[in-house]
């Protein structure tokens, strides 16, 4: 199947620290699409329902990879919400590929993920909804030439799902300017007459929002814009062969895209990825990395999957610029202490006990290795 992307698209894409999905996929949706015609698509949806859900989850007949670990039910329910045209609510800890599941929905139903919103306490609603170029608004006054549309105005107006990022770190009242938008489907611009006073939305758009569990409170949502939306939490991965996988690839696509020929070693990556369920209280893993020396202290840092993919990409980076080799248990103590001691002495005194009171009872030259270099923690 041929690929969508124009000619010289590949290598300016290669370019690029991080094409967006429907970029970096883009043979995939192309396959999917020209393969779909027979299966019914939502009203203003690129792909069908059962085309998207192969492109997230992967299918073998086809030779598509999965892209995210997560249930069928639960993707199913994800694509199911936004066909009815109900917002929908993605809600976990962080690091749970919230943001990523979001991208890969957008680029399923519209073909695009650009059109991202990322909430902050500094977010003010027309950077959400439209501007105004000012030199065109005083010499011409309101008019649609002056109308700068930001990401819910251009998914109205092209029919699109726009990605609500961190809803809850947006103040509430640019939260609340959601309503009329998931309710009505259409938004007032006051400062234009006629017909372009008001935006109605085209078939196709709709909103997914993300929200960590971690900053629950920071702006809670009113019951109002609860309502809108239907909620979906996105767990951590639970199964160790199937995180370690995950760890594995993408932090040899990063690694990559560095300019780097060699990959973390298998075994070190079980190291990082051991150390993260342990210091996550993750449920018991594979063979002796499981123990039976009880559980942990769970560390206020984040020790996510998304985090073990970045501290496996800094050991490679570490161990190839630095001295042009592969990475070890040495460097992956160097590493790791950056992403769990970060702010908290409680986190750093608990990594000193996880080296003494389990590193040091587990077996094999790895583990001696890791544990021997204990003195690199800051």
């Amino acid at each position: 199947m041929a690929s969508s992307r124009k000619p010289g698209a590949d290598a300016a894409a290669a370019a690029l620290q991080r094409p967006p999905a429907e970029i970096l996929h883009a043979q995939q949706l192309a396959q999917l699409k020209a393969q779909d015609g027979a299966n019914p698509r939502p009203p203003g949806w690129q792909l069908s329902l059962k085309a998207a859900r192969s492109f997230i989850l992967g299918d073998a007949a086809l030779g598509i990879a999965p892209k995210i670990v997560a249930p069928v039910a639960s993707i199913e329910r994800m694509l199911v919400t936004l066909a009815t045209g109900r917002g929908l609510m993605l809600v976990g800890e962080p690091g749970t590929a919230k943001s990523l599941l979001s991208e890969l929905l957008a680029a399923a139903i519209s073909g695009s993920s650009t059109l991202t919103i990322q909430g902050g306490a500094s977010i003010t609603e027309d950077q959400i909804k439209y501007g105004w170029n000012y030199a065109l608004l005083i010499n011409e006054g309101p008019s649609p030439r002056a109308l700068v549309p930001a990401p819910l105005y251009q998914g109205m107006h092209a029919g699109q799902v726009v990605r609500f990022e961190e809803i809850t770190r947006a103040p509430l009242e640019v939260q609340d300017c959601l309503l009329g938008m998931l309710s009505d489907r259409v938004m007032a611009v006051p400062e234009l007459a006629g017909e372009h006073g008001m935006l109605y939305a085209r078939e196709g758009f709709n909103i997914i929002a993300t929200a960590n569990t971690r900053d629950r409170g920071v702006n809670e949502m009113s019951a109002a814009l609860k309502r809108r939306f239907d909620f979906e939490t996105v767990f951590p991965i639970m199964d160790f062969e199937r995180e370690l996988s995950l760890v594995q690839e993408s932090s040899a696509r990063l690694l990559a895209q560095s300019g780097i020929p060699r990959t973390v070693p298998q075994p070190v990556l079980e190291l990082l990825v051991t150390t993260f369920r342990d210091l996550r209280g993750a449920a018991e893993h594979k063979g002796a990395a499981a123990g039976s020396d009880g559980a942990m202290d769970r560390l206020t840092a984040v020790m996510s999957t998304a985090e073990a993919v970045n501290v496996a990409h800094a050991v490679g980076v570490r161990a190839w610029f630095l001295e042009q080799r592969e990475g070890s248990p040495q460097d992956l103590v160097d590493c790791i202490a950056g992403t769990v001691v970060k702010d908290n002495a409680d986190d750093r005194a608990k990594l000193r006990r996880y080296f003494e009171q389990k590193a040091a009872k587990r077996e094999g030259a790895h583990w001696r290795a890791y544990y021997e270099a204990r003195h690199r923690l800051p």
